[in-house]
């Protein structure tokens, strides 16, 4: 039975990274999904606010940020399979050098995954939101470009990158972004990792993104294949971008488990339900996550039969 994740963001904004390891601990799960992201906000990279840990005098000293995710995982026996880089990738940017520190800081994340024994790592894709999109060809062509750059320390560390179905807005209205499209999706991992020669990109599949684009979730599935490598398993009301729990949503998990089955997966199966942390009282909140390991094992269960 493959072995089932959660990720560490909403138990650890609200008590820390090691009150975040237990609960996911004593709630039966097997691994984690290391929210590393945190280490520099969403805010800071708008607003071009350098992160500390970028600016440490050497490598080792920058890797003491992750000590928390480090030491937590093993204090109690969880596996970090998989951790979410900074984001996002990539902004709007006259003279590119905001651009070029975060691909900078992305590096080092990749250092910090291999680190804290984290083998894959979810890098958004590099993509502008709607008002200030660019073209598709130039989008895949920066693509290219900026994941190509950390083939090396990829390579050097050990990690697998891996790209994410997004999606972006305009007038309260979902619209698509980058790697929404699964054959385009399948396309830049293949291209790049002829490039590398080698595997060193797959990827993550996010069942509430693909949800919110009306995205059969098993067709998929079917289109990446053995491409994944991760998960980000959520549900939201098909409208907004709620990261719940399954079963509080409208996805059909019954057509999520066939496509599970139907490419055979065997790896870890992540969750990325923080929000549950905002959703139901906190008292509730372990309960509710004994209930996403529960659904998990269920999933797999069925998937495996």
């Amino acid at each position: 039975m493959f072995k089932i994740a959660v990720q560490t963001g909403g138990a650890e904004n609200y008590m820390g990274v090691d009150f975040a390891y237990k609960v996911i601990s004593e709630a039966g799960f097997d691994a984690v999904d290391a929210n590393i992201d945190r280490l520099w906000s969403y805010g800071d990279i708008i607003n071009k606010k350098a992160p500390g840990f970028l600016s440490a005098a050497s490598d080792s000293e920058a890797m003491e940020h992750f000590n928390p995710w480090r030491d937590a995982a093993k204090k109690y026996g969880l596996e970090n399979y998989q951790a979410h880089a900074p984001f996002p990738s990539y902004v709007l940017d006259k003279d590119g050098s905001h651009n070029a520190l975060i691909l900078n800081v992305l590096k080092r994340v990749i250092m910090g995954c291999d680190y804290i024994g984290c083998r894959n790592l979810i890098v958004h894709p590099f993509f502008l939101q709607y008002n200030e999109r660019i073209s598709a060809e130039d989008e895949w062509n920066t693509n290219i470009e900026y994941y190509s750059k950390l083939i090396p320390t990829a390579k050097q560390y050990g990690v697998t990158i891996c790209l994410e179905n997004m999606f972006s807005g305009f007038r309260n209205k979902v619209i698509e972004a980058c790697c929404s499209n699964f054959e385009t999706a399948a396309r830049y991992i293949d291209t790049l990792n002829g490039i590398a020669g080698e595997k060193v990109f797959a990827f993550c599949l996010d069942t509430g993104h693909a949800l919110l684009l009306g995205r059969d979730i098993k067709d998929a599935m079917l289109t990446m294949g053995d491409r994944i490598e991760a998960f980000h398993v959520h549900d939201n009301d098909g409208l907004n971008d709620q990261h719940l729990a399954p079963y509080m949503g409208v996805q059909d998990w019954n057509r999520f488990v066939d496509g599970l089955k139907a490419i055979k997966f065997n790896k870890t199966l992540s969750f990325e339900t923080f929000n549950i942390w905002n959703t139901v009282d906190k008292e509730l909140c372990p309960s509710m996550m004994r209930f996403i390991a529960e659904t998990g094992r269920m999933f797999a269960r069925r998937a495996e039969a």
